[in-house]
């Protein structure tokens, strides 16, 4: 993989994930305000679909969803699965790359 392609990747992979922050940020002022609130499925599929660190970083920071499952669960295993894919994506970057082309081909 190119460095303008990794670096490209990384910096959609950042504005998704302060995306993702200001999404749970505005949960939790609808819950504060008697708003209208974000489906807790959306909320999770948002996290799974990389925005772990930032749906992680959200409910740390504002203490949104620290109690309630499966956020409590769900959100520090999607942190750890998508930091370990960018840990091997940084160590082995052609098995990554191999892999995506595998299954762009199936």
């Amino acid at each position: 993989m190119r460095i303008e392609t990794a670096l490209a990747l990384a910096a959609i992979a950042i504005v998704y994930n302060l995306v993702v922050f200001g999404i749970y940020w505005h949960d939790k002022q609808a819950a504060r305000n008697g708003g209208w609130r974000v489906k807790e499925s959306t909320l999770l599929l948002l996290a799974f679909a990389g925005g772990g660190p930032g749906a992680l970083a959200a409910q740390r920071l504002l203490r949104h969803k620290t109690r309630k499952p499966p956020f409590n669960l769900a959100l520090p295993l999607f942190f750890i699965l998508q930091m370990g894919w960018l840990i091997v994506a940084i160590v082995a970057p052609e098995a990554v790359t191999a892999l995506l082309s595998k299954l762009a081909r199936d």
